[in-house]
């Protein structure tokens, strides 16, 4: 198989998740194993027309992520519509993604529920499905009173699992704007193994890369215009929903920033900022983020009611806008040769 924009070989012997052994941890550059670090994408969920899970696609969409060099798969967050799936339909998808991704990438589950109880019980089903760590947001749909009930939430839901646990941070969805303190709180607790920040805070994400600089715990930049400066800064990584679409400047800039390289990482931050002039160009992010994606030829743009679903202009510009990326992309790869 070929990436479709690199022309690069990327030929992978598909095997069974029995056959593979668990991902690999990367090996940082200061011996440290850290799983669950580089260029995880937030991967849409494709439905069909009862808004059910398009597992043929949805297959698809997951190894090509994988076979065009993407480091791990991040199911069942915001950006996979996980709350407007089925409870059914929301761990079908966790349990074809693990199934999927065969042991040749890390996988990271959304459990994120209204309540610890319900949390629980998500992680509990994610266990039975296979190696995968439970991504865990505050509860949402609550009067949040102190920072710490989340802490309480991860105490409760650590003694209750196996499972590797990360924390993720995004104040729009839940209510609650975790503070660094309150990240360091967590992060001593058993199996709370990292962190996915979507708060867009950057001085409380610094201050985290401070705190944990040296250490085993995992960073993660969730807002992409944030990325750039995160890596350079020591992040682990960042989650690009738009990474499947144009893998090679999203893993490049994970590269760069890795090795400190500011002209090259900023140069692929320039991509990558004219990549996520998609996401407005619709009402809904999750519709602009899924046609883009759909235009892979895995599977339909479809969204889940009642989200906005896109316009026929709307395509028209993001197809618009998916060529000159190309030749975006292709000029950079002219300039670096």
């Amino acid at each position: 198989m070929r990436c479709a924009f690199t022309g690069r070989s990327t030929t992978f012997a598909r095997k069974t998740s029995s056959e593979n052994p668990p991902a690999k941890p990367i090996q940082k550059e200061d011996n440290m194993a850290k799983k669950y670090i580089g260029v995880i994408p937030p991967i849409v969920t494709p439905v069909d027309e009862h808004e059910n899970v398009d597992e043929k696609g949805f297959r698809k969409l997951i190894s090509h992520c994988i076979d065009n060099g993407i480091h791990g798969i991040f199911v069942a967050g915001s950006n996979g519509e996980c709350l407007a799936l089925t409870q059914k339909e929301r761990d079908r998808a966790i349990k074809i993604a693990i199934d999927e991704a065969g042991g040749r990438v890390p996988v990271m589950a959304g459990v994120m529920d209204s309540s610890t109880r319900r949390v629980i019980e998500n992680t509990k089903r994610l266990e039975q499905m296979g190696d995968a760590a439970a991504v865990i947001t505050p509860v949402f749909y609550a009067r949040h009173a102190t920072q710490d009930e989340t802490v309480r939430h991860f105490e409760e839901i650590s003694r209750n699992t196996a499972a590797d646990l990360l924390i993720y941070n995004i104040p729009p969805f839940t209510g609650q704007t975790l503070t660094a303190a309150t990240i360091i709180k967590i992060a001593k607790i058993d199996k709370v193994v990292g962190y996915k920040d979507t708060s867009g805070s950057f001085p409380e994400f610094q201050k985290c890369l401070s705190h944990f600089k040296g250490t085993d715990f995992v960073l993660h930049q969730g807002a992409t215009n944030l990325a750039a400066a995160s890596m350079l800064l020591g992040a682990d990584g960042y989650i690009p929903s738009m990474a499947p679409l144009f893998p090679e400047p999203h893993i490049a800039m994970y590269e760069y920033g890795r090795k400190g390289d500011i002209a090259n990482t900023m140069a692929c931050n320039d991509l990558i900022a004219e990549i996520s002039t998609i996401w407005p160009i619709t009402k809904s992010q999750t519709a602009s983020t899924k046609y883009a994606l759909s235009r892979l030829g895995f599977f339909d743009k479809r969204v889940i009611q009642p989200t906005e679903p896109i316009q026929p202009d709307e395509e028209k510009r993001i197809d618009a806008k998916i060529e000159d990326i190309k030749k975006l992309i292709a000029n950079f790869r002219e300039v670096k040769a």
